[in-house]
């Protein structure tokens, strides 16, 4: 099946700023594709140009086939777009909200009425149909705010930092209720500087760094790929962590080195340990931990995935 989304040297520019430059990418029917890196990395300004907010400076681009310069209308009805403000009318409770969204989109008083309610229910909102906006929590205007986007019944719904802001609890729940809609053959389109959620929610990803993918692929594979399964963290003063990584260099070889820590990747953390402990190093702290897309982005452009 041809891509649902397909971009070719996609490039934006703002003056002499270059906040995209350049990318390809791919996203097929039905999938979760998601758009990793820290801000300012060009995520937004890709997704503004998805969703026909913005003009793309050169290449190419085709969302559902279409070019979103030549037929925004139509791709913009096939589209639920929840943005990193949620933008509900803080005059109307949550209920209204929504049937007012969907009158919008053109949608009848009735099917609005009662697809809001659909949509209520799939969020575990139904409690909190008559609250007014300004009542609501964090968490709870970002579910109102996905609600809202879904009752046009989308293909594509595109996420701008879904869960910035969030607590842990409401970010799992909004994770779940997410995996659902792609269950429902949804295709979401997300950015995030989480790599959890990057790695929870995504089949497929890039990884973008100053407006350039430096990673494609699907996260597993991505680790896999590019770091040992495991990773030696050591923080230790300056001068300690100059001795350590010379003297242990011929043994493990030179470790990544960044403002306070030394990491080894490595398939046997164990070893690493031991030769520390028998070095008799001054050390504040010592962690084994898994690999994940934060190693990624570091053996890729040599600094921390920070948001």
């Amino acid at each position: 099946m041809p891509a649902i989304i397909e971009a070719r040297q996609l490039t934006k520019r703002f003056g002499s700023l270059v906040a995209v430059d350049g990318i390809d990418f791919t996203v097929e029917a039905g999938e979760c594709f998601g758009f990793l890196g820290p801000n300012g990395a060009g995520k937004t300004s890709t997704m503004r140009m998805i969703y026909c907010a913005s003009p793309r400076s050169s290449g190419e681009l085709r969302v559902l086939g279409l070019d979103p310069e030549r037929a925004p209308r139509a791709i913009k009805r096939e589209l639920g777009v929840v943005l990193q403000e949620d933008l509900l009318d803080e005059a109307l409770d949550v209920e209204e909200n929504l049937v007012l969204f969907g009158i919008y989109h053109g949608l009848g008083r009735r099917v609005a009425r009662q697809r809001a309610r659909e949509a209520l229910a799939f969020f575990g909102l139904e409690d909190r149909a008559r609250n007014h906006i300004l009542k609501l929590s964090g968490g709870m205007r970002r579910r109102v705010a996905v609600a809202r986007a879904m009752l046009a019944e989308p293909k594509i719904l595109v996420l701008d930092e879904p869960t910035t802001g969030l607590d842990p609890q409401f970010r799992h729940d909004l994770w779940q209720r997410l995996l659902e809609l792609r269950e429902r053959g949804i295709t979401l389109l997300l950015t995030t500087h989480y790599m959890e959620e990057a790695e929870r929610l995504c089949d497929r990803l890039v990884i973008m760094d100053r407006g350039r993918i430096v990673a494609t692929g699907a996260p597993e594979a991505l680790v896999a790929e590019t770091v040992p399964p495991a990773a030696v963290e050591v923080r230790a003063g300056a001068e300690e962590r100059a001795r350590i990584a010379a003297e242990l260099a011929t043994r493990f070889g030179p470790p990544e080195e960044y403002s306070d820590r030394l990491v080894y990747y490595t398939k046997d953390g164990d070893r690493i340990l031991a030769a520390l402990i028998e070095g008799g190093y001054t050390i504040r702290s010592e962690l084994v931990r898994r690999t994940n897309l934060e190693d990624v982005f570091l053996r890729k452009t040599g600094r921390q995935l920070t948001p």
